[in-house]
């Protein structure tokens, strides 16, 4: 793949080219990137790039004729022409907002051309006839498209076959997958009373893939919820958010969030609302039941008492 790159500024760009995914990119030859200096396509002694604009104002616009020619150094002058798998995307804050699914289509690309515009603007004749799409990383206001452009090839690059080592890992990051990545931790499991959750220390896969899916879902929801919207949910997924939003709570002065409580494993506990002693109590042998069985004797009522003692007192007396 081939990104070129129409800057004012050639000079901003080679220290970080030849650093991280980028240069990995380009070693492996899976990435060449072009630095296309715009002022090397002008045509007066000052190598002028910019003029005032039409009607007044302040700042300075880009000239569209040093864009124009330096499209058709590259062979994508002609938007009708234009070769199968090249785009020409101009950076600007008009455009569409740059996101994972836009940085994997670019990766298919042959030839991506990226133009950063400065100062005010670009003259409006280039978007209109010369880019085939606008494209914004945010907003915010940079002092050009420079930044920009440097954001969108190191995104396209680690996308390029061959350049990630494991591939598993470029498709667990954040907005790939269409959520939050889940959060990660490395060794020491203690560290100033702060400890890795007891699941990830467990070697248990399956459990430690569920929790991992579990947070990734609560810190979408909780964070950056409009990704929901357009993700693949599991039935499971859909279930464990539903838990959360059935469980969340928020007080009248705008509390915080409280997450829901796992569900305890009826296997593991005992039975809700049955003490200790009396589960214990429960377990101890009875007494058999039958005719072998000793049974205390029934109490007899006073008249007979009464009875009894007259006759013993008279048989002592002798009468």
């Amino acid at each position: 793949m081939k990104i070129s790159v129409l800057t004012i500024f050639p000079d901003f760009f080679p220290a970080v080219l030849g650093e991280g995914m980028i240069r990995a990119a380009r070693e492996k030859g899976r990435l060449e990137v072009a630095i296309v200096g715009l002022r090397d396509f002008t045509d007066d002694s000052h190598r002028t790039t910019d003029d005032y604009p039409f009607g007044g104002g302040a700042g300075m616009i880009m000239k569209v004729e040093p864009i124009d020619r330096a499209l058709a150094g590259l062979g994508v002058g002609e938007k009708q022409a234009r070769p199968e798998g090249s785009r020409v995307v101009l950076l600007s804050p008009q455009g569409r907002a740059f996101t994972q699914e836009i940085a994997i289509e670019y990766a298919g690309l042959e030839h991506l051309v990226l133009v950063c515009g400065r100062y005010k603007g670009v003259d409006e004749r280039v978007s209109a006839h010369l880019a085939d799409e606008e494209l914004s990383v945010g907003d915010f206001v940079l002092s050009g498209g420079e930044p920009a452009a440097l954001c969108v090839i190191d995104a396209v690059a680690r996308l390029l076959p061959g350049v990630v080592s494991t591939f598993d890992s470029v498709e667990s990051d954040s907005f790939h997958s269409g959520l939050l990545d889940a959060p990660y931790y490395t060794r020491p499991a203690t560290y100033r009373g702060w400890s890795v959750p007891e699941v990830l220390l467990s070697g248990h896969h399956g459990r430690i893939a569920r929790a991992r899916r579990e947070e990734s879902l609560r810190r979408s929801a909780e964070r950056r919820p409009d990704l929901l919207a357009h993700a693949q949910l599991s039935p499971e997924d859909r279930r464990y958010l539903a838990g959360i939003e059935a469980a969340t709570s928020v007080d009248a002065g705008g509390g915080t969030a409280m997450p829901p409580e796992r569900k305890a494993d009826p296997r593991a506990t005992r039975p809700k609302g049955r003490p200790r002693a009396e589960a214990a109590a429960r377990r101890r042998p009875t007494a058999p039941k039958g005719p072998s069985a000793r049974s205390k004797p029934r109490p007899k009522p006073a008249a007979q008492l009464r009875s009894s003692r007259a006759r013993k007192t008279s048989a002592r007396r002798g009468e």
